[in-house]
């Protein structure tokens, strides 16, 4: 059981409904920025941010609270042109729950003040007014501090590759058609860098491979293709010089000290010899076998006479 003891202020009391205490859609922010804003004495300009910080209610607080008082019909704002043609945003803040259209009439009674603020003293600067300086150089070379350099065209037309790299780029689209949509715009910055490439001796198929391997699988959509390729072909990997034979190593260490066999066979048959033989075990067999077969005997038996 809850004892409730109520001693009435003889001042500095306001009246409120128990509909705005007791409102079920209205939270406790939203109540206290109510009352509190109602409590004020008559001609009172302050702001409901205001009203929020001397209640410590927070931002995200306030801007519920708010949303909930304008869901509810207690607050209703709207954005004017006063004097000087600086805008303002009126508010009305109610007891009950106004409408729309009874908001506006309240509004269209409020009159619109835009205090004109006058400027401050202004301080002069120190020294005497100069003109500012033209002309020369700046000290130091901005390639220094810039990591974004404009591209040089002289770079452009050294490069004896330039009309094989625009091919490349063009053809893009057909190679993937996550690449169909690049900025015709970045076509000459992806022809310079491609051109890169088979200036230090790449192919145009490995340049493609290299773009292919880059691109999202899945089915993964690319939404800066452009932004892409010139992120796959910013740095120029060197390409790897073939290995130098030399001039005895005729054939493979795996096939080293083989022979091709002088038998008859369809293709070219290579074995390993254990002397100087020139047959392979084959074909060795196979003629032994054959002269084992048709060799006459070296000497006939005697027959006795009677």
């Amino acid at each position: 059981m809850i004892y409730r003891h109520f001693n009435a202020p003889a001042r500095a009391f306001s009246q409120f409904s128990h509909d705005i205490i007791r409102h079920p859609r209205l939270s406790s922010d939203a109540v206290r920025l109510l009352t509190w804003q109602l409590s004020l004495p008559r001609g009172a300009r302050e702001s409901l941010s205001r009203t929020a910080e001397r209640a410590r209610i927070g931002a995200c607080a306030f801007g519920r609270a708010k949303r909930e008082l304008k869901e509810e019909g207690f607050l209703h704002e709207r954005r004017v042109q006063g004097a000087g043609g600086r805008w303002m945003t009126q508010q009305v803040l109610s007891s009950c729950p106004l409408t729309a259209g009874e908001a506006a009439k309240l509004l269209a009674c409020t009159p619109v003040a835009s205090p004109q603020v006058a400027p401050g003293p202004r301080k002069p600067a120190v020294g005497r007014p100069t003109s500012p300086p033209t002309g020369g150089h700046p000290k130091k070379d901005p390639q220094e501090d810039t990591s974004d350099l404009p591209p040089q065209a002289d770079a452009v037309e050294e490069s004896p590759r330039l009309e094989e790299a625009r091919a490349l780029v063009g053809a893009l689209p057909v190679l993937s058609p996550a690449l169909r949509h690049v900025p015709p715009g970045m076509r000459d910055e992806l022809t310079r860098l491609a051109a890169r490439w088979l200036d230090t001796g790449h192919t145009p198929a490995e340049v493609h491979e290299r773009i292919r391997r880059g691109l999202p699988g899945d089915g993964t959509p690319v939404h800066r293709p452009g932004g892409l390729v010139r992120y796959l072909l910013r740095d120029v990997p060197p390409r790897p010089l073939p290995t130098p034979r030399t001039s005895g190593e005729t054939v493979s260490a795996r096939l080293r000290g083989t022979r091709e066999c002088t038998g008859d066979h369809t293709q070219a048959t290579l074995f390993r010899p254990v002397a100087d033989e020139t047959l392979c075990s084959a074909c060795a067999t196979s003629a032994g076998e054959r002269r084992a077969t048709f060799e006459p005997p070296a000497a006939f038996p005697t027959v006795p006479t009677s």
